[in-house]
């Protein structure tokens, strides 16, 4: 149990940490383009800046609920631009878009809960409270 909230930040942001790294090469700039993103070139690495931010200070628990923030500003537009399966033709297309749709509007509902709750014990957030928690309390004596 003692772990459980840093192995559940770790795993929630890998997704993050591994799909920014994507978010720098031309071929997701372009599928990006292709989908309707407008100024795709600049707007697609900075979504990558910003998951791979967000899911590097959930991971770490180092300002766990700003990172959060990212992660939902990442994930909204990301859902219903590149998501939209109402918009697809085909029907395993629809299908498909619909599960990753539904997988980010999941992401951001657990995104919601670490801003909510934030990093948990083990994390460097934790580690700042009990650092300037013992040195006020030093201070006082």
């Amino acid at each position: 149990m003692r772990y459980s909230a840093l192995i559940g930040r770790i795993l929630f942001a890998s997704i993050f940490v591994m799909a920014a790294l994507g978010h720098f090469s031309s071929q997701e700039i372009a599928f990006a383009a292709a989908q309707g993103v407008p100024l795709a070139s600049i707007i697609v690495p900075f979504s990558g800046l910003m998951a791979l931010i967000g899911g590097l200070s959930i991971a770490l628990g180092y300002e766990a609920r700003w990172g959060a923030v990212l992660v939902i500003l990442f994930l909204a537009p990301v859902t219903v631009m590149m998501h939209n399966f109402w918009a697809a033709t085909e029907p395993l297309v629809a299908q498909d878009q619909m599960a990753h749709f539904m997988k980010n509007v999941s992401l951001m509902g657990s995104a919601l809960l670490i801003f909510y709750f934030g990093s948990g014990p083990l994390s460097l957030d934790a580690r700042s409270r009990t650092y300037s928690a013992e040195h006020e309390q030093g201070a006082a004596a």
